[in-house]
């Protein structure tokens, strides 16, 4: 899409109607849940931890390997809560093979994209939580795309579990390895699809076979500032981490840069972040796109210090500043390095921890939606 095409997209909080479901999994479900299903279906419901040890512990998807299930009725089981969700299109490769990205094809054909990224003292997944995203945000090429529809627990959870597989079989250069983090920094906004992220959440967390077990600290879920669900994360009594996209310190430009904000001021999102980080204890991230003389300017890092810092200097947040993945041709370009060290250096001085992300799969179209837009 060129510069001239982008146009101010309406926000869309909703996704469109009509859209049939994905066929239900058993990482939709909980145990009691996946054991009522099987019943409905005249199978034993006993069956429903064999299958779930096998997709969440053992991380087998060749039902073959499925050798307590009798043969005669195991396509049966593996068809009732293990159908499959999504196909690989295409994989590409960076980093010498230690960041993979996918395209996944959905069972309705909607395009997404999953990362998983391996560094020498984690493994870290970022999933995508919608096919398409409705926040209209102009220097993302997912949100230039508009939203197609919400995915569910389980397409959520299958992105998780296709990494985890990959590392478990050493198919990531390092040797085998688990996943012991996952973002929800892919496409769509998170806070959209509440439900259906706050279950794979709970999947992600849940102790195995029950779920893959991970710890609610290693998972990270991103917002660009959807208030009341916010509000709503802050009660759920899941220790996950908060991270708000706001780019930019005051409405004027953040109007601008992220439309929701049109509706939630800078003022009451940030009071929303800090309300998370009071109630949960975790300290939230606030994420912060670099781009070339939109939001760099230091005086836009004074401005950003203060408002942070207008809440105490309990250790309650940390800035993570993003150098932009540019898109060819477009004016949304990364930060000269000397304006990014100097933003750095300015909300350091204002007593705010302060990091530069670590940009991998830049030569792979590593920016979410990216890949997606392209096919």
């Amino acid at each position: 899409m060129s510069e001239s095409e982008r146009t101010n997209l309406p926000l869309v909080f909703d996704e469109p109607r009509g859209r049939k479901k994905p066929p239900p999994h058993l990482a939709d479900l909980d145990l009691d849940a996946r054991v009522e299903r099987l019943k409905e279906l005249g199978l034993p419901g006993f069956r429903a931890k064999q299958l779930s040890n096998h997709y969440f512990a053992r991380l087998v998807d060749d039902p073959a390997e499925m050798t307590d299930l009798p043969a005669g009725q195991r396509d049966e089981l593996v068809a009732a809560l293990l159908p499959d969700l999504m196909a690989p299109l295409r994989v590409m490769e960076a980093d010498r093979g230690t960041t993979r990205k996918t395209l996944w094809k959905l069972f309705d054909g909607a395009l997404v994209e999953s990362v998983l990224m391996r560094y020498p003292d984690r493994a870290t997944m970022c999933v995508s939580s919608q096919a398409g995203c409705g926040m209209a945000c102009p220097f993302c090429a997912t949100g230039q795309g508009g939203l197609q529809r919400n995915m569910s627990t389980a397409e959520i959870v299958e992105q998780v579990v296709a990494g985890a597989r990959a590392l478990a079989r050493g198919e990531v250069p390092g040797g085998p390895a688990r996943v012991s983090n996952v973002v929800f920094m892919g496409m769509g906004e998170p806070l959209a699809n509440y439900r259906a992220v706050i279950g794979a959440v709970r999947r992600l967390t849940d102790p195995a076979p029950d779920g893959l077990g991970m710890s609610a600290r290693g998972v990270t879920v991103s917002t660009v500032g959807l208030v009341p669900r916010m509000l709503q994360l802050a009660e759920e009594g899941i220790p996950v981490t908060l991270a708000l996209s706001l780019h930019a310190p005051d409405d004027e430009l953040r109007n601008e840069l992220v439309p929701i904000n049109t509706r939630f001021s800078v003022e009451e999102t940030v009071a929303a972040a800090w309300n998370y980080a009071q109630k949960t204890k975790r300290r939230v991230s606030i994420e912060y796109a670099m781009m070339r003389g939109i939001n760099d300017q230091a005086w836009r890092a004074d401005l950003l210090g203060d408002v942070l810092q207008s809440y105490g200097d309990w250790g309650w947040v940390h800035a993570n500043l993003i150098p932009l993945n540019p898109t060819p041709g477009s004016k949304w370009t990364a930060s000269d390095p000397a304006d990014e060290r100097e933003f750095v250096r300015r909300l350091e001085a204002k007593g705010i921890p302060t990091t530069v992300r670590d940009t991998r799969g830049r030569e792979i179209d590593g920016a979410c939606g990216q890949l997606a837009a392209a096919e």
